[in-house]
């Protein structure tokens, strides 16, 4: 017989941030109002990483759910359009390729555009780069943007995006939605976690000054110092610096050389990689280095030796352990964001893994009696969605013809999970890539990455044989004549952004 569930009497959130506020937010929409009240302990003291400033297409849903107006969250967090991202110097020196977000050309008859594509650059030698199929990697290349059309017969319906935004404005914004809807925030450190003698579940946060904070369900984003996950319940941590030796990072925001591109650059060096993300009000860059292979102040020196602009800040620098905890959700806690475990942002996933674990929070929202089903559940998805995405990102290291420095001949060499290894015999094959469950990176992201980093089918799938050279010709051309012409009509990205979203000019830099 079915019964009613023990509902939560409070949640308390430990931790600010992107991480916190997204939390906050989200669980301020979706819990009903009064029942289950909802505590975000913070200290500004303690501050937070707030470099994630690049995200993935699934913020759109994220943001959509809240009832977020697109234009006014884009002025008010200093946001430009992102399409891609460009990586310049990774399959070799030199060499640049653009990993667009949506899909390449259209598919026929169930037999996948790409695989058309490939054999057509065996009937033709003036095939097209694939690039030249997608939407979004043309205008991110022309420096374009508009909005997608709704109506799917239309070119413009394909272009898909997201965002790169100021990370501490983000969450400022967020703040505001979640105290809006009763989210209580409690300015505060931490000084002892509390654990119930007779479970080890968390009962209270004592904090400075004498205060408790009591609660049901506590949500750890205290970034990588896990001060709940890991701190107090011990939950232990899984280190992947094998496949993803960078274990350092350094970061400095500089003013804008020009108009902002539509997409986030990523530039490979000796040992590691530099990030560049344009905003509306300056230019986010990073250097994330190994230790093994280089030093902190050869590393920043790299990094500002290639700024566009004037530096607006001081460096600075974190540390960090590539891997995960070993348990996401423990008895009554769970971790989000950099608590939960980092993948450094390669491919903008730090943010998206926030939103996942917000998302699968909520599919499996406990009730006072923390069925254990549940938390296994959470912690068997989220660990599959980590261990997905760091094959994705080993795949950018290890794909490589580099041999100029040790860093690179280390990751071209290395053993790699056995996951990434099918994978990459599946697409050696015959081009062949297959979505696995709720995979983030889906085939046209895989193709991006093998092609861009210079992986390539021994031969196209038996099924394009099934339609005449004629036919692949003739859809081909269609096809790249309607992108072609849909770009050209675009707007510049700047252009669209002072139209219809440009942040009040304010002339300092402030966050």
């Amino acid at each position: 017989m079915t019964t009613a569930p023990s509902s939560l009497d409070k949640i308390v959130i430990v931790g600010g941030g992107t991480a916190g506020w997204m939390t906050a937010a989200a669980l301020s929409k979706f819990l009903c109002a009064g029942k289950t009240k909802i505590e975000l302990v913070e200290s500004e003291e303690i501050g937070t990483v707030g470099v994630g400033e690049a995200t993935i297409p699934p913020i759109n849903t994220f943001n959509g759910l809240l009832g977020i107006d697109e234009n006014d969250f884009i002025s008010k967090t200093q946001a430009t359009f992102k399409l891609g991202i460009e990586f310049t110097n990774w399959a070799k020196k030199s060499h640049t390729y653009i990993h667009p977000f949506g899909d390449y050309g259209q598919d026929v008859e169930a037999i996948k555009f790409y695989q058309l594509w490939l054999k057509l650059r065996l009937i033709s030698q003036n095939v097209p780069y694939i690039d030249e199929f997608c939407v979004s990697a043309m205008a991110a290349r022309h420096g374009r943007y508009l909005a997608p059309a709704r109506d799917p017969r239309q070119v413009l319906s394909a272009l898909a995006y997201a965002f790169h935004f100021d990370a501490t404005l983000y969450a400022r914004y967020l703040r505001q939605f979640a105290e809006d809807r009763g989210v209580i925030r409690t300015e505060g450190k931490v000084t002892n976690v509390n654990l119930r003698s007779e479970n080890g579940f968390i009962s209270s946060l004592n904090l400075e000054g004498d205060r408790t904070v009591k609660g049901d369900l506590f949500i750890d984003c205290t970034g990588f110092r896990g001060r709940l996950i890991e701190g107090a319940l011990e939950t232990g941590y899984e280190d992947w610096t094998h496949w993803l030796p960078c274990d350092r990072a350094v970061a400095v925001p500089c003013e804008n050389a020009g108009p902002p591109d539509p997409f986030t650059r990523s530039t490979a060096h000796e040992a590691g990689w530099q990030w560049r993300i344009p905003l509306q009000h300056r230019m986010g860059n990073g250097h994330v280095w190994s230790s093994g292979f280089t030093d902190e102040e050869t590393a920043t020196t790299r990094l500002m030796q290639n700024l566009e602009g004037k530096p607006l800040a001081d460096p600075r620098h974190l540390r960090f352990t590539t891997g995960r905890r070993r348990k996401f959700w423990n008895k009554n806690c769970v971790a989000i964001g950099l608590s939960a475990g980092f993948l450094e942002p390669l491919e903008s996933t730090s943010i998206h893994l926030i939103q996942a674990g917000i998302s699968k929070l909520i599919a499996l929202f406990p009730d006072k009696d923390f069925a254990p089903i549940e938390a296994e559940e959470y912690n068997r998805l989220t660990a599959m969605q980590f261990e997905q995405i760091r094959d994705f990102i080993i795949l950018h290291y290890h794909a490589t013809d580099r041999d100029d420095s040790e860093f690179w001949n280390y990751v071209r060499t290395m053993s790699i999970p056995e996951s990434l290894t099918r994978k990459m015999e599946l697409f050696r094959s015959k081009g062949r890539i297959f979505r696995f469950e709720d995979e983030l990176f889906g085939e046209a992201n895989w193709l991006s990455v093998f092609l861009g980093q210079n992986v390539w089918p021994r031969a196209y799938d038996p099924m394009v044989d099934t339609l005449s050279d004629e036919q692949i010709t003739q859809i081909a051309g269609q096809i790249h004549h309607a992108i072609r012409t849909t770009i050209e009509k675009m707007p510049s990205h700047q252009d669209y952004i002072t139209r219809f979203c440009a942040a009040p000019a304010s002339g300092v830099y402030s966050s």
